[in-house]
């Protein structure tokens, strides 16, 4: 299991590693629900019904974005039980914003976040 530690250095940048196993924990315990993707620093939720994004100045903090589609009730109450979540796995998690997602291609979306 890698987690978050410094970066390994390559010829062209750095690579960071996330600890993606903790954050998997949060959204299922917190949620209920499971990861459907991981791309470099974002984790979508089954259903894209949120995103965290790792924090590359802290690992030990989390960003929220959440669907702009998102009924505002459902909202509060799914973030309040992540960060409830999270605290007890020493990670901190912070509400960003909206996001909205666009079909590009088949096999290619488009984010846009919006922020809060």
């Amino acid at each position: 299991m890698n987690t978050v530690n410094k970066p390994v250095p390559t010829a062209d940048k750095e690579i960071e590693f996330y600890n993606l196993e903790k954050a998997r924990f949060i959204i299922k315990d917190g949620s209920g629900l499971d990861i459907a993707y991981a791309y470099e620093d974002l984790v979508f939720s089954e259903h894209g019904i949120f995103i965290f994004q790792f924090d590359v100045n802290n690992p030990d903090t989390i960003f929220c974005w959440f669907n702009q589609d998102c009924i505002e009730s459902n909202r509060i109450t799914l973030l309040s039980s992540l960060i409830k979540t999270a605290i007890l796995n020493k990670m901190k998690i912070i509400y960003k914003g909206k996001f909205d997602m666009i079909q590009k291609e088949e096999d290619q979306i488009s984010v846009n976040f919006i922020d809060n």
